[in-house]
């Protein structure tokens, strides 16, 4: 099956979290015999960014790190989809694309009926900025990929599309595995960015207080820290470690005794049930991790066994403390939520439940299933 994916980028991952997944997907693809050619803008602001800010030795480092991945730089006004979508069985297009190049390609696949074509959600815009997904011309998609059941609903109240799917992100277990055991360089590690406020007070909250309550050893990485946010940092004791490539985070787990999740706003106060990428891969990797409260209503977990929970900050201290003063809890939660991620949240699961829905669109629509009774 030829497969075609319109990405903001799969090479840069600078305030870029969607590209962990795609590559994940795009590698379980390519391993079972797929054709898959990515296309993303020349443009791209995550790949601008990064190089202004670390040079050309990132895409490097992409391009060591995953030798199977390669992609597609297109100019939008020069893009020639008959030619790009002339063998395609499965089209997928990201919601971080050009609203203009979401259109075209439903008018394209409106005028060509050899292949299907899905919209891939994986953002709270659905939410924050439902005038700006509203634009998004879906009439002559097939229907649309979304990473949790709140998004899925959405689309089809507002009526954006007819079809749609949950479909979760997950962990690329090929590269987000536990590494051997290394000499120890601090008692905590959050990978994350500090973005758009949408969760400063929790930071605050769940990471900087107990961290500089227990005088943990503690460092985090990521991109859009402000001088406040910085200076936050420097006054709990906390040493900022700027970008990380997302490949190289196994290696940072490996060298820290956990990890904690701080959900953004959005998703506790309106979107339950959808973890950040990085709560998939920090499992993955067997690190114990503590999580700030959110709704896990889908089950995708098993919340106290695969990970621990603070209600507040005192319970975040809590909890801290015990992961790092019993190896046995240690241990238990980092093999139990890596059972988990392994059991049902790899890419290759989620490439399964893909498949499955290109075959659900293959058939006819007025087709009627038998079902045992």
């Amino acid at each position: 099956m030829r497969v075609i994916l319109f990405c903001h980028s799969l090479v840069s991952d600078w305030n870029h979290g969607n590209a962990h997944f795609l590559r994940g997907i795009c590698g379980d693809l390519l391993s079972r015999g797929h054709d898959v050619e990515v296309y993303e803008p020349a443009d791209a602001w995550s790949v601008r960014n990064l190089v202004a800010e670390h040079g050309q030795a990132p895409i490097e480092g992409f391009a060591q790190a995953y030798p199977h991945l390669h992609s597609r730089s297109y100019d939008l006004d020069r893009l020639d989809l008959d030619a790009a979508l002339a063998q395609a069985d499965l089209v997928l297009v990201h919601e971080w694309n050009d609203h203009a190049l979401v259109k075209r390609i439903g008018q394209h696949r409106h005028a060509n009926g050899h292949y299907k074509l899905l919209f891939h959600d994986t953002h709270h815009r659905s939410v924050t900025e439902p005038e700006s997904m509203a634009r998004y011309d879906l009439r002559h998609y097939d229907g649309v990929l979304a990473f949790g059941s709140v998004i899925r609903d959405l689309y089809r109240q507002h009526g954006w599309c007819e079809r749609a799917w949950t479909w979760h992100e997950a962990a690329d277990t090929r590269m987000f595995k536990p590494l051997p055991a290394r000499t120890r360089e601090g008692d905590l590690v959050w990978i994350g960015n500090w973005g758009d406020e949408e969760r400063t007070a929790e930071l605050h909250e769940f990471l900087l207080g107990p961290v500089k309550a227990l005088g943990l050893k503690a460092r985090v990485h990521g991109v859009r820290y402000p001088e406040h946010a910085l200076a936050s940092l420097r006054e709990a004791g906390i040493a900022y470690g700027n970008w990380l490539p997302n490949y190289e985070a196994p290696a940072v787990f490996a060298r820290f005794g956990v990890t904690v999740h701080v959900p953004r706003r959005p998703y506790v106060q309106a979107l339950p049930g959808i973890p950040t990428i990085r709560v998939f891969e920090a499992l993955a990797c067997g690190i114990p991790l503590v999580s700030a409260p959110w709704d896990d209503c889908e089950g995708l977990f098993e919340p106290g066994t695969d990970f621990l929970v603070a209600r507040d900050g005192r319970q975040m201290r809590e909890h801290l403390a015990a992961v790092l003063n019993d190896p046995a809890l240690a241990r238990s939660l980092a093999d139990h939520g890596r059972r988990t991620i392994l059991a049902r949240h790899s890419c290759a699961h989620r490439v399964d439940e893909l498949l499955d829905i290109y075959a659900q669109l293959r058939e006819p629509r007025n087709t009627t299933r038998k079902v045992r009774a």
